[in-house]
C-alpha cells in the first residue's frame, strides 16, 4: 500500500509548533507533499528538513515568508524537477516533481487570486501556462499524482456557501471551467470526488466567523492523478482532529508497490 499525504501548512514553522510533525510521525506515509512553507532553507530546522525517516526536497520562493512547496519521501528519487522552467512562476516556489521509477509525485501550490485583481490575473496567467504542461504530463505514460492546494473549488458540492461565492476567486466560472477541462477533456482524475461523489470533503476554512467550528469550508486541496493511478486509489481521509493550519491534511492510500 502506498500512502500519500498533502497538506498546506500555512507556514511550516507555525505548523511545526502546532504539532504537524508529531502527527506526521504517526501516519506511516510514504510521501508527504506540503505547500505554503513561508520559509527559506535557513529557516528550517534539521527536523523540518528530514523528519522521522523522511527526506525533504523543497522549492522555496524568492520572497521571504512566502509560498514554497516540498515533498518528503522515504526513498531516494531518480530525478527531481524544481519549478516549471518559467521564471515568474518559479520565483514563487509553486511546483516540485520527484520521479520514482514509473511514478511521479508532484507538490503544487496554485496562486490565490483573492487578495487583488492583479493577483487574480496572475492566477489566470498561471492556469494558461500550466494547462499545456498538464497535457504533456498526461501524455507521458507515467503514473502521476499532483498533490496540493489548487485554490479552486470545482463544483457546488465543493464549498458550503457556493451561492455567495459565485463572483469570488476560487469559484469563478473561468476557474471552474478550467478544472472541468482538466478532468473531462485532458483526462486527469480527482481522487476524492471519484471515491466519494456525495461527500463535500472540505479541506480549507476561513478564519472568519467560526467557519471551522461550523464546517463552512471549501475543498481546494486535491490529489489529481492519472487514470491508471486512480484505479488503484483505495480510500481517502481528511484529518481534522487537530488543527495545524487553516487547511486540513488530505491522505490517500493507493494499492501500489514502489
Amino acid at each position: 500500500m502506498l500512502r500519500i499525504v498533502s497538506a498546506n501548512l500555512n507556514g511550516i514553522r507555525s505548523a511545526d509548533k502546532k504539532g504537524f510533525f508529531d502527527w506526521l510521525a504517526t501516519t506511516d506515509a510514504d510521501f508527504v507533499c506540503v505547500q505554503e512553507l513561508k520559509a527559506q532553507q535557513a529557516d528550517l530546522s534539521a527536523h523540518m528538513q528530514n523528519p522521522d525517516g523522511l527526506t525533504g526536497y523543497f522549492h522555496y520562493a524568492e520572497k521571504k515568508g512566502y509560498s514554497g512547496v516540498g515533498v518528503y519521501t522515504r526513498r531516494q528519487p531518480d530525478a527531481v524537477q524544481i519549478g516549471l522552467g518559467v521564471d515568474w512562476i518559479d520565483a514563487e516556489g509553486r511546483f516540485l516533481q520527484l520521479d520514482f521509477g514509473s511514478l511521479s509525485v508532484i507538490s503544487l501550490y496554485l496562486p490565490s487570486g483573492s487578495s487583488s485583481e492583479e493577483r487574480q490575473q496572475v492566477k489566470f496567467d498561471f492556469l494558461d501556462v500550466f494547462m499545456p504542461h498538464l497535457q504533456q504530463l498526461r501524455q507521458a505514460g507515467r503514473d502521476i499524482v499532483i498533490c496540493g492546494d489548487w485554490n479552486i473549488a470545482h463544483q457546488e458540492i465543493d464549498l458550503k456557501n457556493w451561492k455567495g461565492n459565485l463572483k469570488n476567486s476560487g469559484f469563478l466560472p473561468e476557474e471552474r471551467a478550467w478544472m472541468s477541462q482538466l478532468l473531462q477533456e485532458v483526462g486527469w482524475c480527482d481522487v476524492w470526488r471519484q471515491l466519494y461523489p456525495e461527500q463535500p470533503g472540505y479541506t480549507w476554512w476561513s478564519n472568519r466567523g467560526q467557519a471551522y467550528a461550523k464546517d463552512v469550508g471549501w475543498r481546494i486541496d486535491y490529489h489529481i492523478v492519472t487514470p491508471t493511478l486512480m484505479a488503484k486509489a483505495q480510500s481517502a481521509a481528511i484529518y481534522k482532529q487537530e488543527k495545524f493550519s487553516d487547511h486540513a491534511p488530505l491522505t490517500v492510500d493507493y494499492d501500489w508497490v514502489l
